[in-house]
C-alpha cells in the first residue's frame, strides 16, 4: 500500500471516531495494522476480554513472529490461566493449558511442565514464584506495565504507537476543498451550489455566472465538528509508513484494477487499481484563481525501511526469554559513504574487444572477470586486471540440423546476428547469451580459460532480448523473452521448456525475476510499455502497468532485494530513471538530470544499495537513491558513445563502459584501484604470458551443476554458499573477491613459496586463555568479526575484532589483536562432559547463520549456547551414543544433523524433540557431515575412511564409497574424514591424514587427489578458502601448505618458524590441530593448536596472495591417479 493509501486510513479512521463508530475504528486498526491503540488494548486488558484482546493483537503480530511477541501471548494467555484457577474453574483452567499455553512446549518445556503442575495445587500461590499474586484486579494492573513495555521494545510495533498528528475532520475538509474546485470549474457557477451526494462530480445544472466562494469561509458539507476525537499526540515529524500487512509481496502489483472509479478521491493515487501515475497527479486541473493544493513530492513518498524483525523461522526455535542477538558494534550495514571516494570515476583499464560491446556482465565471485557480448555475436572473456582476454568466441550455431527451418533460411538470407544480453548465473558456473535471432546459447566455466558449451536452445521466433537466471522450486532456470511478445522458463540443466507466458502485445524487451517471502515472481517489459508480473504457475499476468517512456525500458533491484528501479526511454528520446513503490504498483520518486533527447536507449545498472547510474549524454551519470537530483556525471576521459552500455561489478568497485571504438573502459574507485593493482605484482611478466592457460581439474559439468536450491536463491543474490567443516553453513555474498589465476611464464622457472620467518607474512597470536589446553575445534563467525573455538577440555573461546582507526571494517585481522570477549556475568560456555577426563572425548560444534547461538557437545549432551550471554539455553540428547558431529539442514534450522560415536547418524528435529531418522551406514564413528542445498543431499565421512550421500528429502543412502587410501595403509581409530563443499555445491573436499581429495558428488568419483608421503608428517585438518580457489592444509608437525584448489597443486609452505616460538622447537606436542577459513576474506586462515593457542595469517600486504600457482601439467589434469603424485617430484620432495 502507498503511502497516501495509508494515510486515508488514517483519515477514516479519524472520520469513524468523530462520528462514534467505535467499534468499527478498532476493526480497522486492526485489519490495516497501521495504529496500534494502546488505550483501547489498556481497556481490554483491564476488563479481562481476553479472546478481543488476542483478537486485536493478531493484526499486528502473531505468537511466533519474535520474542517480544511470544512473551506477549505468553503473559496473556498465563494470566487467563490464573485468573481460572483462581476461580477453581479446573475444566476452563484444563482447556486454556491444552488449546492456549502448550503452543509454548516446544520454546521451554521445563516452564510449561511448572505451568501445569499448577493444577494440583489447592491454591497456585504455594508456588513460590506466584506467592505475591494479589487479586485479579492488581494482577492485570501489573502484567499490563509489562506488556506494554514488550509492545514497545517489539519491532514490528514500531511506528505504530502513534496516531498522526491530524487538524480535526481532515477528511471533511479535503472533501469541501474538492468540491470547491469542482464548483469553480462549472461552466455556470451557482452563488449557493445544493450539494446532494458525493457519488458523481459536482455541476451546476442553472447558468448565473456568479463565481463559487472560497472554501476557507464557505465549507459546502456544514460547519466542521468540535474538537474531539483522536487526541494529537505531538510533533512526530513525517509520520513514516510501514509495509503492509498482506501475505504476498506484490500486494498492490497483483490486485485486478477494480471497475469502477471513485470520483470523490480521484485526486491522487490511493486505490490499488488504475494507473501508476494518475492523470490528476500528472497534471491537476487547479483554476487560475486558486491556489493549488500541494500534493505530497516523490521526496515525501519515502518508505521507511526496516529489517526484518529477527523472529523464529530463521533460527531453531528458542526459549521464550532468550533472543538471538548479533554482537554489538557489528552491524551488517556498511559504513556511510563518501560519493567522491566511492564511486568508480577513475579510468583504471582501457580494452579493445574488436567489435562494438553491446553487454557486459561481470562475474559474481571472481569480481575482475567480464563477460562480453558484441553487434556482431562475439562473446569474449577478459580478466581486466592484467587487460588478458582469456576467451573469444564467433556466433556459430553449435546443431543447425536441429534448428527450425525458419530459423535455418534466416541465417542463410542474413548471417549478421548480435548479441542482446551476456549474463553470469548466480554462483558463476554458468553464463548465458541471448542472440537477436531466435537463439540461447548457455556455457558452462569452469575457471581460467575453461569455457564449455552446455546447453543451446531455439527459445523465440525472431530476437531473444533478454535473458535471466532464476531458481522457483529449488531449480536454477534461465529465463528468455523475445520478439514472439512472449516469456518462457527453461531447465537449466535440460534446457527443458518449463513455462511459457503469453500476454503482452508487444515485443517483451526485458525480463527481471525476483522472490520475496519465498514468493517467485518475473517482471517483464514490452515495447509498448507494458509491465507485467508473472508468477510460476501459468495463470496470467497479475500486473498491467505503464513504464514511463512507453517504449524500451529495464526493471533492476537493489543489491539488498527492497528496492526496484527501472530506467526507460522513449521513441523521442526521452530517458527516465523511476523508483517503484511495489505494493501499489506506483511510481515513487523520478530522478532528474537526464539530456532533453537521447541519441539511443540508455541502459542503466545499481549498487551498494545506495546508488543509481545510467550511460547518457556521452557520459556516465550517477544519483544517490534517495535523491532525485544528479549526484554527479562523469565522461571518462572522453571518447563514449551518446548512451554508452554500463556494468558494475558486485562491489561496486568497478564499472565497465563502453567506449567509441570497440573500447571498454574499466572505472574503479579506490578499492577498485587497489583490487587492479594486485595483479601488477604478480611474480611472473603478463605481458609474455604463455598462450594455453591451465584449466582447472573439476569434472564437466553435470545435469545438477545447475540445480540451485530455495536457499540459493534466497541468501545469495551473485554466489555460492559453503558448508564448513564445523557444520556451517556460509554464505557467499560478502566474499572479496580473487585474483584469477594466470599461467606462469614457462621461460621462468616456477619456485615454491616458502615462508619461514615471521617477517614473510602477516600473523598473530591471539590473547591466551589459562585454563586451556589444546583447541579442539576452529571458526570465524559467519559476519568475518570474531573467531570461535571449542578447547578439549569443553570450554569455548570467543575472540572479537572491534573498529578502531587501524581496523575500520572491524574484521578479523593479522594486523589487530582481538580481546578475548566475556559476558559481565563472567561466565563461560562449557560443554556437558559425561567422562572424568574429557580430554577423551570429541568435540564438535555449529554456528547458526547470524551467530546469535551455537550449538556444541564435547562428549555429554548437546549444549545450545547464547553467543552474547554465553548462558546454557538448553541441553539434550545425552549420551550414549555420544555426538561427534553436529551441521544444520541449510534449509531449516531446526532440522540438525548429529553423527554419533555409534556410527548413526540422526536427524533431529530441535522443535518438537525428536528424532525423525536415523541414517545406519558407517562402521566407526561420524567424523563429518555437509549439506548441498543445490542436489539436496547429506554428504557423511567416518573413521572407516568410507563417504556416503544421502538425499536430504527422504533421507535414503545414494551411493557410498570407502576412501582411496595409499597401499599400505589402512585406517586408524584416531583417522578423521572431513569433508566440506565446493561453493559449486557439487564438488566437495575430502580431508584424510594421508591426503587431500577433490569429489564430484552425484557420482561420487575422485576427480583429484593428493597423497602425502608415507615418510612425511600426516595431515591434521585442512579447509577450503571462502571463494573455493584454495585449499589450506595443517601438518602434525607443524607445517601449514597452500593449495591451488582446482588442481591440488601445492604453492606455498608455511614452516613452523614462522609462526612459533623458538622456545618450541618443532615440539611434537605443538602443531595445528584444526584450521578455519574467514568468510570473505580469501587469504585468511586460523590455526588452532595442541597447546591451546589461535593464530591468525595473512600474507603480506605488498604480496596479497600465498604464492603463485605452479605450471600446469602436459597431461589429463582430470586423472586422479596423475595427480596423486602431487605435482612435480621438487614438490613432492619438499613435504
Amino acid at each position: 500500500m502507498s503511502s497516501l493509501s495509508r494515510e486515508l486510513v488514517f483519515l477514516i479512521l479519524q472520520f469513524l471516531d468523530e462520528e462514534k463508530f467505535k467499534e468499527t475504528v478498532h476493526k480497522l486498526e486492526q485489519e490495516s495494522g497501521f495504529f496500534f491503540n494502546m488505550k483501547y488494548f489498556e481497556d481490554e486488558v483491564h476488563n479481562g476480554n481476553w479472546d478481543e484482546v488476542e483478537k486485536y493483537l493478531s493484526g499486528f503480530t502473531k505468537v511466533d513472529d519474535n520474542r517480544y511477541s511470544m512473551k506477549l501471548f505468553f503473559e496473556i494467555r498465563k494470566q487467563k490461566y490464573l485468573e481460572a484457577l483462581d476461580k477453581h474453574d479446573r475444566s476452563k483452567a484444563v482447556e486454556i493449558l491444552v488449546k492456549d499455553l502448550k503452543v509454548f512446549v516446544s520454546f521451554n518445556e521445563e516452564l510449561f511442565k511448572e505451568i501445569t503442575q499448577l493444577l494440583t495445587l489447592e491454591n497456585f500461590r504455594e508456588n513460590e514464584q506466584l506467592s505475591k499474586y494479589g487479586d485479579t484486579k492488581s494482577a492485570r494492573a501489573i502484567m499490563l506495565v509489562e506488556l506494554k513495555k514488550l509492545i514497545e521494545a517489539n519491532p514490528l510495533f514500531r511506528d505504530k504507537l502513534q496516531f498522526p498528528n491530524l487538524k480535526n475532520s481532515r477528511l471533511r475538509t479535503l472533501i469541501n476543498q474538492s468540491l470547491n474546485w469542482q464548483h469553480q470549474l462549472c461552466k455556470t457557477p451557482r452563488p449557493n451550489p445544493d450539494i446532494k451526494t458525493l457519488f458523481v462530480d459536482h455541476s451546476c445544472g442553472q447558468p448565473n455566472g456568479a463565481r463559487a466562494p472560497s472554501p476557507a469561509n464557505n465549507p459546502l458539507l456544514g460547519s466542521l465538528p468540535k474538537a474531539g476525537g483522536f487526541p494529537p499526540l505531538g510533533a512526530h515529524g513525517p509520520f513514516q509508513p510501514t509495509q503492509a500487512q498482506v501475505p504476498t509481496p506484490l500486494a498492490g502489483w497483483m490486485s485486478n484494477p477494480p471497475a469502477v472509479s471513485h470520483p470523490a478521491v480521484s485526486g491522487s493515487a490511493i486505490g490499488l487499481g488504475g494507473p501508476s501515475i494518475p492523470a490528476a497527479l500528472k497534471h491537476p486541473r487547479t483554476p487560475p484563481t486558486n491556489p493549488s493544493l500541494d500534493f505530497p513530492s516523490g521526496e515525501s513518498d519515502h518508505v521507511s525501511k526496516r529489517t526484518r524483525p529477527m523472529g523464529l523461522t530463521d533460527e531453531v526455535n528458542l526459549p521464550v526469554n532468550v533472543l538471538p542477538v548479533s554482537f554489538p558494534g557489528h552491524s551488517g550495514h556498511s559504513q556511510a559513504f563518501n560519493p567522491s571516494d566511492d564511486l568508480p570515476k577513475t579510468v583504471a583499464r582501457t580494452l579493445n574487444q574488436g567489435s562494438s560491446p553491446m553487454s557486459m556482465d561481470f562475474h559474481p565471485i571472481q569480481q575482475t572477470l567480464l563477460l562480453v557480448g558484441t553487434n556482431v555475436g562475439d562473446i569474449g572473456l577478459w580478466e581486466v586486471g592484467s587487460r588478458d582476454k582469456l576467451v573469444s568466441k564467433n556466433f556459430k550455431v553449435w546443431d543447425l540440423s536441429a534448428c527450425s527451418m525458419s530459423l535455418q533460411a534466416a541465417l542463410v538470407k542474413d548471417p549478421g546476428v548480435s548479441v542482446n544480453r551476456v549474463i553470469w548465473s548466480p554462483d558463476g558456473s554458468l553464463f548465458g547469451v541471448a542472440y537477436s535471432r531466435h537463439i540461447v546459447q548457455i556455457y558452462s566455466y569452469h575457471g581460467s580459460d575453461d569455457v564449455r558449451q552446455h546447453l543451446e536452445i531455439e527459445s523465440h521466433v525472431g530476437g531473444v532480448n533478454d535473458l535471466a537466471f532464476s531458481s522457483p522450486n529449488k531449480q536454477l532456470c534461465v529465463i528468455t523473452c523475445g520478439d514472439d511478445k512472449t516469456i518462457k522458463v527453461w531447465d537449466a540443466a535440460t534446457g527443458a521448456k518449463q513455462y511459457t507466458f503469453e500476454g503482452h502485445d508487444a515485443p517483451v524487451y526485458s525480463v527481471c525475476p525476483h522472490y520475496k517471502e519465498n514468493i517467485q515472481f518475473i517482471f517483464s517489459t514490452a515495447l509498448d510499455g507494458k509491465i507485467k508480473a508473472w508468477l510460476y504457475d501459468n495463470m496470467g499476468s497479475r500486473v498491467d502497468y505503464e513504464a514511463p517512456g512507453r517504449w524500451c525500458t529495464t526493471m533492476a533491484y537493489s543489491a539488498d532485494g527492497t528496492r526496484l528501479f527501472s530506467c526507460g526511454t522513449s521513441k523521442e528520446g526521452e530517458s527516465h530513471i523511476v523508483e517503484w513503490n511495489e505494493s501499489e504498483g506506483a511510481v515513487k520518486r523520478t530522478y532528474l538530470g537526464f539530456r532533453k533527447r537521447s541519441l539511443g536507449v540508455v541502459q542503466f545498472d545499481t549498487t551498494k544499495n545506495r546508488f543509481l547510474a545510467a550511460g547518457d549524454d556521452f557520459a556516465i551519470k550517477y544519483w544517490d537513491m534517495d535523491n532525485v537530483q544528479l549526484l554527479t556525471s562523469v565522461e571518462a576521459d572522453g571518447g563514449l558513445p551518446a548512451s554508452p552500455r554500463i556494468r558494475f561489478n558486485k562491489d561496486g568497485t568497478l564499472l565497465a563502459v563502453s567506449a567509441n571504438e570497440n573500447g571498454i573502459k574499466i572505472l574503479a574507485n579506490t578499492d577498485g584501484l587497489r583490487l587492479l593493482r594486485t595483479f601488477e605484482n604478480l611474480s611472473y611478466d603478463t605481458a609474455s604470458r604463455a598462450s594455453e592457460p591451465p584449466k582447472p581439474t573439476l569434472n564437466t559439468i553435470t545435469a545438477a551443476v545447475a540445480a540451485s536450491g530455495a536457499a540459493m536463491a534466497e541468501r545469495v543474490a551473485s554466489g555460492g554458499s559453503v558448508s564448513g567443516m564445523n557444520g556451517d553453513n556460509r554464505s557467499m555474498v560478502d566474499v572479496k573477491p580473487r585474483i584469477t589465476e594466470e599461467t606462469n611464464d614457462k621461460s621462468k622457472i616456477w619456485k615454491l613459496t616458502e615462508i619461514s620467518e615471521a617477517s614473510q607474512c602477516r600473523s598473530l597470536k591471539l590473547p591466551e586463555n589459562m585454563r586451556v589446553t589444546k583447541i579442539s575445534r576452529l571458526i570465524y563467525t559467519n559476519s568475518g568479526n570474531a573467531i570461535l573455538a571449542l578447547a578439549s577440555n569443553a570450554i569455548h573461546l570467543l575472540w572479537k575484532w572491534q573498529r578502531s582507526e587501524r581496523n575500520s571494517s572491524g574484521k578479523a585481522t593479522a594486523s589487530v589483536s582481538p580481546q578475548l570477549w566475556q559476558p559481565s556475568s563472567g561466565i563461560l560456555m562449557t560443554n556437558d562432559v559425561a567422562v572424568t577426563n574429557p580430554e577423551e572425548s570429541v568435540s564438535c560444534f555449529a554456528l547458526s547463520k547470524n551467530d546469535s547461538y551455537v550449538m556444541s557437545a564435547s562428549g555429554g549432551k548437546i549444549s545450545l549456547f547464547n553467543m552474547m550471554t554465553f548462558k546454557t539455553m538448553t541441553t539434550f540428547m545425552p549420551p550414549p551414543p555420544a555426538a561427534t558431529f553436529l551441521a544444520f539442514h541449510p534449509q531449516d534450522n531446526n532440522i540438525i544433523a548429529i553423527g554419533m560415536d555409534d556410527s548413526t547418524i540422526q536427524i533431529y528435529n530441535v522443535r518438537v524433540d525428536e528424532v525423525k531418522s536415523k541414517l545406519k551406514g558407517h562402521s566407526k564413528r561420524i567424523t563429518g557431515l555437509a549439506f548441498s542445498h543445490v542436489l539436496n543431499v547429506l554428504v557423511s565421512s567416518g573413521a572407516d575412511a568410507q563417504i556416503c550421500v544421502w538425499s536430504s528429502d527422504g533421507w535414503e543412502k545414494q551411493k557410498a564409497r570407502y576412501l582411496q587410501l595409499p597401499p599400505g595403509r589402512s585406517p586408524t581409530a584416531q583417522s578423521d574424514t572431513r569433508v566440506q563443499f565446493h561453493h559449486d555445491q557439487i564438488h566437495f573436499l575430502v580431508v584424510h591424514d594421508t591426503q587431500l581429495a577433490i569429489y564430484e558428488t552425484t557420482k561420487l568419483e575422485c576427480v583429484k587427489q593428493w597423497l602425502a608421503r608415507e615418510s612425511s608428517a600426516p595431515i591434521s585438518h585442512a579447509v577450503f578458502s571462502c571463494d573455493s580457489q584454495l585449499v589450506y592444509a595443517s601438518f602434525l608437525d607443524a607445517t601449514v601448505c597452500v593449495f591451488t584448489a582446482s588442481n591440488l597443486r601445492l604453492r606455498c609452505r608455511i614452516n613452523p618458524s614462522a609462526y612459533l616460538s623458538p622456545s618450541v622447537p618443532s615440539s611434537p606436542s605443538v602443531h595445528p590441530l584444526v584450521i578455519a577459513a574467514h568468510p570473505q576474506e580469501p587469504n585468511q586462515f586460523a590455526l588452532g593448536l595442541s597447546d591451546g593457542m589461535v593464530h591468525v595469517f595473512e600474507p603480506l600486504e605488498s604480496e596479497g596472495k600465498w604464492g603463485a600457482p605452479p605450471p600446469a601439467d602436459n597431461g589429463s589434469t582430470s586423472n586422479a591417479t596423475a595427480a596423486s603424485v602431487g605435482g612435480p617430484g621438487a614438490e613432492q620432495a619438499q613435504r
